[in-house]
């Protein structure tokens, strides 16, 4: 895969109010999406956008391109 993460994203989360806890009570996030943000993997853009607007901070402050081995 080769947009991958800049930072971990629950502990980003957390470090802006959000625990797990809260993402499911207020149904920000579904248990789907917080399990894509424990293993690393891709989430939708509409996830993206609402993540930006939680960290207040643009897409590219979130994840980057990394090409694959195969890619170079």
């Amino acid at each position: 895969m080769a947009i991958k993460y800049k930072r971990s994203i629950l502990p980003w989360l957390k470090e802006n109010g959000y625990n797990t806890t809260r993402l499911r009570r207020e149904k920000l996030f579904g248990e789907a999406t917080i399990q894509a943000f424990r293993m690393g993997k891709p989430i939708a853009f509409s996830g993206l956008d609402k993540l930006c607007s939680m960290l207040n901070c643009k897409v590219e402050d979130i994840i980057e391109y990394v090409p694959d081995e195969e890619d170079k």
